[in-house]
């Protein structure tokens, strides 16, 4: 009988152990997942209360593909302080989100903050107040952002090719 139990033992030691490992690695790599989810959902939802404030400020034209001409100063600061807010929640995304290199779900889920940034790189008043919103950002951010807007900038003019 005690050989019996030896033996159980190590069947246990040598099947048991792997699999509690292997079953602490996945529920590890589970929980990352969701953790990473969790910070993707509430990067979309600061976008959305975003545009919920360019929402707010329908005379700033803000989502409308002509920028506002000549806006009077209190318009301009508006816009100013709407176009740092979006930078910085742009730079969250950046630090939260982006890697050189990405899962199929990570690419995906940083190609829609791409878009976005793209998009707002092409407005002529987003693209002129960006020396002055990216003072002081991160400055791997700041490079990404100008690749973007120069980049942007030079497919508007039908001199680059459209692909990212």
């Amino acid at each position: 009988m005690l050989e019996f139990w030896a033996l159980a033992s190590y069947v246990v030691t040598a099947l048991g152990l792997p699999v509690a490992i292997a079953f602490f690695i996945w529920e590890q790599r589970k929980q990352r997942d969701n953790e990473e989810e969790e910070a993707y959902q509430l990067l979309s939802d600061a976008y959305i209360d975003f545009l919920r404030l360019v929402l707010d400020n329908p005379d700033l034209r803000l989502r409308s593909n002509e920028p506002l001409h000549s806006p009077s100063s209190e318009q301009r600061e508006r816009m100013l302080v709407i176009f740092d807010l979006l930078i910085s929640l742009f730079e969250r995304a950046y630090l939260v989100a982006y890697k050189p290199r990405m899962s199929e779900t990570e690419a995906r889920r940083w190609n829609s903050w791409d878009d976005y940034m793209r998009e707002w790189c092409r407005r002529d008043d987003f693209h002129a107040a960006l020396p002055q919103l990216l003072r002081g950002e991160d400055p791997d951010f700041q490079a990404y952002i100008r690749h973007i807007a120069q980049h942007e900038r030079a497919t508007a003019a039908g001199g680059a090719d459209t692909a990212r």
